[in-house]
């Protein structure tokens, strides 16, 4: 994990049958498709369980869908590719994956229910125990954005405190670390952690907790429809996510891994997907400490599929039949360009200020998102030829921290109007 040499990646969605390939799982299919991410010149994947298929009641773990599991993870390694693996799913492309035994007549808050999350962290640990010895396995993340679950605009939210949020991710994490220890154990939230004021899971849990953290960048929150899909704040968002999340990181190198970022139509238009898959990889290797890229997706949802948002069936690298897309070409020109090449950008020696109240739990994060003060400031310095980073306000005037960091100046979003 230390290695500067950046990782480049595909969330995988397989070409047949999107994730409910599960119901009807097909080992030919998928070294297929794992041929054609490999093709591409990736080194790593992330792949996602469906979490009722997998434990369809609370005591049972299917032991032939996890055998599935590591038969996914042996094909990928086989053809060179590393494996991340998310737990609880849970929530992917606009559809929620839960289990019977949490819903309707079973009603229970999935992130404080002793039974739940007792059956949550067994399920995790035996995933990554399963997977424990595997060379390519990089480590497990907790589950594909759950933090949606824990507030609106979800439309029945399991509500909870910043502290129960905690407590759960502290939980599921140490299973993890049980079943496979030394692993890379993650926690992956959308971006309302960083910029929903009300949301219970904050920049300081995605920064503190886990091995690396994780930022999920989609420039549809409102980003492109402010500025346009080729405005300066379009094409570095996913920077400016991970700069973001170093203001409340205690380590001053901590790992941050781009693991969601996509071209979504039609605010990024077919035809300009690869320029902007260029300049958002490019934007995110500016920064320091950054561990891999992971492109959303591998493979279009095939059109057989109904009630998608219209952007899910065409985000893929790869069409449905497997050939490659404007953004693939592009993402496999990355790849080739930065083969063994360390990656050790400048640091950023200007810092803006962010203040959000509170440090761990941020009343006034909405200052980071589009619109808000911080955001646009921020902005208006990287469209001026700086390369700024964020420092929260209670660190501007610490000198050990924006020593440790390179930070020489130190700016507040009222400056830089």
């Amino acid at each position: 994990m230390s290695s500067s040499v950046p990782r480049f990646g595909a969330n995988y969605t397989p070409s047949q049958g999107w994730f409910h390939h599960w119901l009807d799982f097909d080992i030919d299919a998928v070294r297929a498709d794992l041929d054609a991410i490999a093709g591409l010149g990736l080194d790593h994947i992330r792949v996602f369980p469906l979490w009722p298929l997998f434990q369809p009641n609370r005591t049972l773990i299917r032991p032939r869908a996890v055998e599935q599991l590591v038969q996914l993870a042996d094909a990928a390694g086989e053809r060179g590719l590393d494996v991340d693996v998310d737990g609880l799913q849970g929530h992917l492309s606009s559809f929620d994956f839960l289990p019977a035994w949490t819903r309707t007549w079973h009603r229970r808050n999935i992130f404080t229910d002793p039974d739940v999350v007792s059956g949550q962290a067994e399920y995790l640990r035996t995933l990554a125990a399963a997977l424990a010895d595997r060379p390519n396995f990089i480590g497990m993340t907790l589950g594909n954005e759950i933090n949606q679950f824990a507030s609106g605009p979800h439309p029945d939210p399991d509500r909870i405190s910043t502290g129960q949020a905690e407590s759960w991710l502290r939980r599921m994490l140490e299973a993890c670390e049980e079943g496979a220890p030394g692993k890379m154990h993650l926690h992956a939230e959308y971006d309302a952690a960083w910029y929903q004021n009300e949301q219970p899971f904050t920049p300081a849990h995605s920064a503190r907790l886990g091995a690396a953290t994780t930022v999920h960048s989609w420039v549809f929150n409102g980003t492109a429809q402010r500025h346009g899909r080729t405005a300066v704040p379009t094409e570095h968002h996913g920077a400016y996510m991970i700069e973001l999340s170093k203001a409340w990181a205690l380590d001053p190198h901590r790992p941050v891994w781009l693991q969601e970022v996509g071209a979504p139509a039609p605010l990024v238009p077919a035809e300009h997907a690869a320029a902007f898959t260029e300049a958002t990889v490019a934007n995110a290797l500016d920064c320091e400490d950054v561990w891999g890229v992971t492109w959303w997706c591998s493979h279009d949802v095939s059109r057989s599929l109904a009630d998608f948002p219209e952007l899910e069936y065409s985000l893929g690298l790869l069409t449905n039949d497997g050939q490659i897309k404007p953004a693939g070409r592009s993402i496999a020109r990355i790849v080739e360009e930065w083969r063994g090449r360390e990656n050790r950008p400048a640091p950023r020696a200007t810092a803006l200020v962010v203040d959000a109240g509170d440090d761990e739990t941020a009343p006034r994060r909405s200052t980071c998102a589009p619109g808000g003060e911080f955001f646009e400031a921020f902005f208006r310095l990287t469209a001026e030829g700086v390369r700024p980073t964020a420092v929260l306000a209670s660190l501007a005037a610490d000198q050990e921290h924006l020593a440790a960091r390179g930070i020489t100046e130190v700016l507040t979003p009222d400056q830089v109007r």
